[in-house]
């Protein structure tokens, strides 16, 4: 089913590599409530929300398109659902809220079983491809630092160098020494393997305790926040949700498509700057969004963790496969997951030395060309800097067709290329994100 030998892989790499991602992105099983909890969805129900979507939307990812990506609620989307949909509009509750996130998942579903998609991923300038890709491993990194502490805001600089005399930043500092001297010796697993190191490192040294114990039965919901298709229509009419069924829609379609190009650009798995079975993945994230907002969480989008898993190895749709049980298995221990997740230290150095290995994507860049090099670099440096994939991908897109038209090669932009800029100009200018 998966082609391991095809792929030059075996079942104990895509076992490692399916723990190495699930622990990188654990931490969204307690970040995504938390964040929810502020648009006053009960902590309780976004978190098994969050796994349903998560085990779901991987499944399928794994068994149906074969790759070694993870779905799960969207960092960044699920602020804009709490902040700038729930809070921001007078008399909205979150079930009302988490309608528009369900219209948004029947349209992706639609859109996903039409050939737009595939051909969305096909269209991307290959420059913009690679400057994807290494804008999303310097979005990583840089999301790396400041988990651990190594980073920190700045008042008047935006960030500074944090405090290394802190736990956080010497276990950081621990557990980056660990995961380089593995991958030196070029030991398989070896991102999981500094994971676990730091993680004794930390329970050594106070860091980590497990006083809420280990395992606890799941809290299952005793209904559907949305249960009825018909009304979920209806909310989005009454309340004049349009704009945000369209910012959901815009943010996620691009988000999934740059995070699915940049883990399939960096395991080698285009072929000829065209993703094999590229429809399937893209349907794997609606189904998972439509899936969380049934049950109660936000938009979901492809994992750029994933990256992490890739890194140790994973080719495969086992390693997604080994990801989403991993999920399912955690709603069984989430004192333990939130122990572990609640220590940034131990997943950072993963995250920034994955960071690294994407960068290298830079050297396929045409920088010698400016109407190839400027878009590329608009995405490589927005991406950190907003803190959005879809935000960096945005700003290509705008930047590419403009530059071709000021050197007069408007003819070799497919007009897709064009449509999208004139949608992600609309989105950017008028719409909140």
């Amino acid at each position: 089913m998966f082609q391991l030998e095809k792929h030059g892989s075996s079942v104990k790499k895509e076992i490692i590599a399916g723990m190495t991602t699930f622990f990188t992105m654990s931490y969204i099983m307690v970040v995504n409530p938390i964040i929810l909890a502020d648009a006053g969805v009960p902590f309780s129900l976004s978190f098994f929300a969050t796994i349903i979507a998560t085990v779901v939307g991987t499944l399928v990812m794994g068994l149906f398109a074969n790759y070694p990506i993870a779905i799960a609620p969207a960092m960044g989307l699920n602020a804009y659902f709490a902040y700038s949909v729930v809070k921001a509009h007078q008399g909205l509750g979150y079930e009302e809220a988490f309608a528009a996130v369900f219209v948004a998942g029947i349209l992706f579903v639609l859109i996903s079983l039409t050939p737009l998609r595939t051909k969305l991923i096909e269209v991307i300038p290959s420059n913009l491809k690679s400057a994807i890709t290494a804008g999303i491993g310097l979005f990583i990194a840089f999301i790396g630092l400041r988990m651990s502490g190594l980073i920190q805001d700045h008042p008047s600089n935006l960030v500074a160098l944090g405090n290394l005399h802190s736990a956080s930043a010497l276990l950081t500092l621990a557990g980056l020494a660990i995961t380089l001297a593995c991958m030196a010796l070029n030991l398989n697993g070896a991102l999981f393997i500094g994971m676990i190191g730091t993680g004794i490192i930390a329970y050594l040294t106070g860091q980590l305790s497990f006083d809420s114990g280990i395992v606890s039965a799941p809290e299952i919901p005793n209904r559907l926040v949305v249960d009825n298709p018909v009304h979920a229509f209806q909310v989005v009419f009454d309340y004049g949700l349009y704009a945000v069924v369209f910012s959901f829609l815009l943010v996620t379609l691009f988000d999934t498509t740059g995070t699915v190009l940049g883990v399939a650009k960096q395991a080698g798995l285009m072929k000829e700057g065209v993703l094999p079975r590229g429809e399937r993945t893209l349907l794997a994230d609606s189904v998972a969004t439509l899936t969380g907002s049934i049950f109660g969480t936000s938009p979901t989008s492809a994992y750029i963790e994933s990256s992490s898993g890739v890194a140790s190895g994973g080719r495969t749709g086992l390693t997604a496969v080994v990801v989403a049980v991993l999920f399912a298995l955690s709603a069984f221990f989430s004192p333990l997951v939130q122990s572990v997740s609640g220590i940034a230290a131990i997943t950072a150095p993963a995250l920034i030395v994955v960071g690294a290995l994407m960068m290298s994507h830079v050297s396929h860049i045409q920088w010698n060309e400016i109407d190839e090099a400027f878009p590329a670099f608009m995405v490589i440096l927005s991406m950190p800097l907003t803190s959005s994939i879809a935000t960096g991908i945005a700003l290509g897109f705008l930047t590419y067709p403009l530059m071709k038209i000021f050197r007069g090669k408007w003819r070799e932009v497919h007009w897709l290329v064009y449509l999208f800029a004139v949608l992600f100009f609309f989105q950017l200018v008028f719409l909140p994100h």
